[in-house]
């Protein structure tokens, strides 16, 4: 019966399609097709070491976050959305990994972080520990630590650097540099009393001492000054003020341990711009007291984009000849879904990839190994038959049984699950929530495998259907970071032998013009 009204409801706006006329002609396909098959037979396999890695980390980016952005991506365009190309789209190498946690088959960002950057599945809510650690308990955590790919890029002489949409504290960049029995140890304040006795210490204090970061992009000023410090931006706003116990002021600290060197501290769009990346050692750079503003909402005198602040990283980053890791987050699509804002989470997505653009212009493939992931996946719902073109974030065109229309996207559970009087609300604006089937204050994760994208040096490592702890171990390998050097050791053999055969072949020839 539904199938029948969808067909009827296809016949009456047929004469209106926005579907372009050649899309009849079975040749369009045919020919799309055949480009499509040559591209990729005439795909060679690059083997080279990965001097710099990119990695670009969507929280909460699952499948249907990834299309429904590249429809909404080509609709702000003026395009019907379906067959527009996102950035990401162009990555030769696509392969899932698997998300689910030691302890829970859907996982949280702590654990998914633990696992793609240290290359270790864990526990939920513990971040830079292995499953040996309890989420809370401070004692679990000593000889439980693991390191990540970041560190183990620093320690090859490599610069590198965390952006991100959310404070600099927040679960995914401080896996790159923390080691916590606890994601929420902000700073000293979130601290137990035990765990400060135990010897545990907070995010904010690692973010200083535990590896030497070169660019540090995102929020989290209020985790690193002390308790009652008025914010620069918002002085008035209490919430904002310094959080820290412990009388520390990590902002100043970080400048007193670059002496010597050019650091800077910025904390508005003005000071950011005004950062030399080639003249720039170091860049810290906390734009709000927590995460930062949803792109939408974000005004671009104070705050630049995460494109600005991924080309501010990388044109620092890579005046090292050794070469460099980023790790850039869109981690702010994450927590519109959490709301229920799928209007807010798309254009995180879109934001995100125009990030991930940036960053292929600014860097080589022959060198670049370029990756693009999910950590963890939302349950939102594409759904209800809407015509080729139709708005992503509006209606389908299809009416729910209590005669009410419903959206095209909406979620499993989460805080719009808002039935009055036996009936649900409608549906408008950019703040409109979308309608869940089951009432929770925040919206949960969900535990599909999630894709990833690479391109450049050994992309083709990140094929198939992967455990998530192998994504750190790959990016490794390509790089010659970390305990395995296998891939080095054979390019420097092929290198002897290359240059080997060269000299073999020049004295022949010096022979034979000789003789």
């Amino acid at each position: 019966m539904e199938l029948t009204r969808v067909a009827i409801l296809a016949l009456l706006a047929f004469g209106s399609s926005s579907a372009k006329v050649e899309e009849e002609n079975p040749e369009f396909w045919r020919s799309q097709a055949q480009k499509t098959l040559q591209s990729v037979l005439d795909r060679k396999l690059n083997t080279n070491v990965a001097k710099n890695i990119l990695f670009f980390l969507g929280d909460g980016m699952g499948i249907t976050t990834y299309t429904a952005a590249r429809i909404l991506k080509g609709q702000l365009q003026n395009q019907t959305g379906e067959e527009t190309v996102m950035t990401m789209d162009t990555f030769p190498n696509v392969g899932l990994a698997k998300t689910y946690s030691v302890d829970f088959q859907i996982p949280d960002s702590a654990a998914t972080a633990t696992a793609y950057l240290c290359g270790v599945k864990t526990n939920l809510n513990v971040i830079g520990v292995s499953a040996a650690a309890r989420n809370g308990v401070c004692k679990s955590q000593k000889g439980n630590e693991v390191t990540s790919i970041l560190k183990w890029a620093k320690d090859a002489g490599k610069s590198v650097g965390i952006v991100t949409t959310t404070r600099v504290q927040h679960a995914t960049p401080a896996t790159s540099y923390a080691h916590s029995a606890s994601r929420k140890w902000y700073s000293d304040a979130d601290m137990p009393d035990a765990a400060k006795r135990d010897g545990c210490t907070d995010i904010a204090s690692q973010l200083l001492k535990n590896t030497d970061i070169d660019v540090i992009i995102g929020g989290g000023r209020k985790y690193m000054t002390p308790k009652g410090t008025k914010d620069p931006e918002y002085p008035r706003d209490y919430s904002s003020r310094g959080k820290r116990k412990d009388g520390r002021n990590l902002i100043n600290e970080w400048q007193s341990m670059k002496i010597g060197k050019v650091a800077h501290y910025v904390w508005n769009k003005t000071d950011f711009d005004a950062v030399d990346p080639e003249t720039t050692d170091y860049l810290m750079a906390l734009f709000e007291p927590g995460d930062l503003r949803f792109e939408a909402e974000r005004d671009p005198n104070m705050d630049p984009s995460i494109v600005e602040t991924t080309e501010k990283a990388i044109r620092i980053l890579q005046k090292n000849p050794k070469g460099f890791f980023l790790l850039v987050e869109g981690g702010r699509i994450d927590q519109a879904h959490h709301a229920g804002r799928a209007f807010m989470a798309l254009h995180e997505t879109v934001a995100f990839d125009y990030a991930i653009a940036k960053g292929l212009e600014l860097t080589k493939e022959q060198e670049t190994l370029t990756i693009v992931m999910a950590d963890h996946s939302h349950p939102v719902t594409f759904n209800g038959y809407p015509f080729r073109g139709q708005s992503i974030l509006g209606k389908s065109p299809l009416w729910a049984t209590d005669m009410l229309p419903y959206t095209t996207l909406m979620y499993g559970n989460g805080p719009g699950h808002k039935i009055t009087n036996g009936k649900r609300p409608d549906i408008q604006t950019k703040d409109y929530v979308q309608l869940s089937a089951v009432p929770t204050e925040s919206a949960t994760h969900s535990g599909e495998d999630v894709a990833v994208l690479a391109r450049g040096p050994m992309g083709h490592l990140f094929q198939g259907v992967q455990e998530q702890n192998y994504i750190a171990h790959a990016m490794a390998y390509a790089a010659c970071v970390g305990a395995d050097q296998r891939h080095c050791q054979g390019q420097t053999e092929a290198s002897v032998l290359h240059s080997t055969f060269t000299n073999d072949r020049n004295l022949v020839c010096h022979f034979i013009n000789i003789n």
